[in-house]
């Protein structure tokens, strides 16, 4: 595969989390990397946080790994056993079904990135650990509910 032209790798921004929450992700920018160079076995990506953006809702995933590596600036990793500082070159690593909810979070004055490497499971699950609501998604498409598996209308 040639070098990628990451002038030419289109910006995604936005989230497909339904509203109070799709809001929440301003400041939230990625590179999907992956999906430039043609990848379909698993996702790379270079997200970039604005200060005070969050990289998502904290949550976990059921059917797929998750990597985190810094590499430009710095953000503190929210999980399950607390707050970690996280700079250029640290590492994290969240294996499916671990149901560590986490997050990234841009507490900083300058812009932080960092590159995620996940699986791509036909079908997914993310459980969202603050708020009553998961995700499953199947065949490109997102089906948002609450923790039980009724239908999500809204914030409970």
């Amino acid at each position: 595969m040639p070098k990628l032209d990451l002038s030419k790798v289109p910006v995604k921004t936005g989230s497909i989390y339904p509203e109070p929450y799709a809001s929440m992700m301003k400041g939230r920018s990625s590179l999907r990397l992956g999906e430039a160079g043609g990848l379909t076995q698993y996702g790379v990506n270079l997200v970039t946080l604005e200060p005070g953006a969050l990289s998502s809702l904290r949550h976990w995933h059921l059917n797929e790994d998750e990597f985190v590596m810094v590499t430009a600036g710095e953000c503190v990793l929210i999980d399950d056993q607390g707050e970690h500082p996280m700079l250029p070159g640290d590492c994290a690593a969240f294996p499916a079904g671990d149901g560590n909810g986490h997050h990234f979070v841009n507490r900083s004055d300058r812009i932080a990135q960092f590159l995620v490497v996940g699986t791509r499971a036909p079908r997914e699950v993310a459980t969202y650990s603050d708020v009553d609501m998961k995700v499953e998604m199947s065949g490109g498409k997102a089906v948002f509910t609450y923790r039980d598996g009724t239908r999500w209308d809204g914030p409970r």
